[in-house]
């Protein structure tokens, strides 16, 4: 193992090559993730209504709740609802 500047020069590249990788595996799942969208726009959905239900699905069911009760307020508040 070579060592510079207290740095363990092999075990470095080793980290920097593994992280070069997953970018590059992210980029390439990133594009089929756009084109999974384009499909879906191609057959009428709308998109940014598909990434807002991603989005909510991650949400745990009480904190989805949680939220859309303070956004119900927030709303009644502004005069929108």
């Amino acid at each position: 193992m070579t060592e510079v500047g207290g740095i363990q020069a092999d075990q470095l590249a080793s980290y920097v090559e593994r992280i070069e990788r997953l970018e590059e595996e992210k980029a390439n799942l990133m594009t089929d993730i756009k084109e999974v969208y384009g499909e879906a726009k191609a057959l009428g959905y709308d998109v940014k209504i598909l990434r807002e239900i991603i989005k909510l699905r991650k949400i745990e069911d009480h904190e989805r709740s949680e939220q859309e009760q303070i956004l119900e307020v927030y709303k009644r508040a502004l005069g929108m609802g």
